[in-house]
């Protein structure tokens, strides 16, 4: 199958389903994180909590993203040293 109609290509079919499947993992990654942002600072604010295990699963997570590259290096960076900061201040 060469090609099926006017500009449908099946290279451009496979590449459209590629591009869901890593936008879906992607999106399930970054939530992730979110989640993980907003448990940190709560453990920040509270006084039993435990912010250095969070913070350090954080910059896991941050290292495989941009490793994988879903995040820019220096994003992931950026947000790791903005993250360290919060906890420096409180």
């Amino acid at each position: 199958m060469a090609k099926l109609k006017t500009g449908r290509h099946t290279s451009a079919m496979k590449e459209a389903r590629q591009n869901r499947k890593k936008r879906s993992a992607n999106r399930k990654i970054k939530t992730a994180l979110k989640t993980e942002i907003k448990q940190y600072k709560a453990a920040i604010s509270e006084k039993g909590g435990k912010p250095a295990e969070k913070i350090a699963n954080i910059q896991g997570i941050l290292d495989k993203m941009s490793k994988k590259k879903i995040f820019h290096g220096n994003k992931s960076d950026r947000l790791k040293s903005r993250l360290s900061a919060l906890s420096k201040k409180a």
